[in-house]
């Protein structure tokens, strides 16, 4: 195998996770995986489970009840301040999607990669997370962290929001009460202790990651492979030494 098996897709909103796997999806499956280390892949994403939640509290105002985790700005909706045992339950759900994966398909590493992707924030975000993810899912993973600061996400959330809504009703963005309350900070380089590329023990699996500075903001696509491509061949040579 020369592939990556689980690769954790982190940053804050609108850092570039999802221009990342545009990206990916542009590049020939086997030059994806000569370059990448990623041949066909899969993506489990815990923003489109949040939305379910925000299309629940919907229903539960039609009918006569007051929201439970959101609140609602124009078309935009957002999780509220004092909701985010949400976060807690995607990761449980994550376990149980994950393995859901495996079980439906037990050779699936043998040829796939699956991107989890989330975003977290606050003082003990990802530390948090990473106690809550099975052992099962970091024992196969590496982490790719897409790195931009608190003021670039929030001009890029909205910039993306005008351009989505020239062309789709569906248009949405994280509301500015959601990115200062969960947003603002986080706690990746607290975790990395700084580091740019490395380990973090996380129970008890060493689990390799890589930071990718995302700033200035690039859209060629062939100028944002080139961003990316030292970065995952880096990454993979701590997850495949991490495994041997």
């Amino acid at each position: 195998m020369n592939r990556f098996e689980n690769i954790l897709l982190l940053g804050r909103p609108a850092a570039g996770k999802s221009e990342f796997i545009d990206c990916l999806k542009r590049v020939d499956e086997n030059e994806r995986a000569r370059i990448f280390h990623i041949g066909k892949f899969l993506q489990v994403d815990d923003f489109v489970w949040i939305w379910e939640k925000f299309l629940e509290d919907n229903m539960w105002e039609e009918s006569g009840f007051e929201r439970i985790y959101s609140h609602k700005e124009g078309d935009n909706y957002g999780l509220n301040e004092n909701a985010g045992r949400l976060f807690d339950f995607m990761l449980a759900r994550f376990n149980k999607e994950v393995k859901k994966i495996s079980e439906e398909n037990p050779n699936y590493y043998e040829s796939q990669t699956l991107f989890i992707e989330f975003s977290r924030g606050g003082e003990n975000a990802y530390a948090q997370a990473f106690k809550r993810l099975s052992k099962e899912i970091l024992e196969k993973s590496a982490i790719l962290y897409i790195k931009v600061s608190y003021e670039e996400s929030w001009r890029r959330n909205i910039a993306r929001y005008e351009e989505k809504k020239k062309h789709s009703i569906l248009a949405h963005m994280a509301t500015k009460r959601v990115m200062e309350a969960f947003y603002k900070t986080d706690d990746w380089d607290a975790v990395t202790k700084s580091r740019s590329s490395g380990y973090i023990n996380a129970d008890g699996v060493n689990v390799p990651f890589v930071t990718v500075l995302n700033e200035p903001e690039i859209k060629d696509p062939v100028l944002l492979s080139k961003r990316y491509e030292d970065a995952m061949g880096a990454l993979y040579e701590l997850f495949r030494n991490r495994r041997s």
